[in-house]
């Protein structure tokens, strides 16, 4: 009985690492080479990512490549602000899976 709300916990979890995918054309241009980009949690590993997607999604990821983008300087009627830094995560599927970013999470 103790064990459930451990496992509860650990698939809250993988909605904290995954936040939303980033659609650009680069990232659709990548999804020819079976790979999907993910918006991910800035204290991430690339561990806790593949099993998040793999929870999620249920596909096999076989590699993970992370990216710190780090915040603009922009201006706004004069007065200077920063954009916030975001990571992102290139995920590579195995062969023959896919992820249809339109269809949301399932379960």
């Amino acid at each position: 009985m103790a064990k459930k709300p451990a496992t509860k916990a650990v698939e809250n979890r993988h909605y904290d690492v995954v936040l939303a995918p980033h659609i650009t054309e680069k990232s659709t241009m990548l999804s020819e080479n079976n790979s999907v980009v993910f918006k991910v949690a800035g204290n991430a590993s690339k561990p806790e990512i593949k099993a998040a997607v793999e929870a999620l999604f249920g596909v096999s990821v076989t590699g993970v490549n992370t990216i710190v983008v780090k915040g603009k300087t922009k201006r706004w009627k004069g007065t200077p602000y920063r954009r916030s830094d975001m990571k992102k995560a290139i995920v590579t599927l195995a062969e023959g899976q896919s992820i249809d970013i339109t269809e949301g999470v399932r379960g």
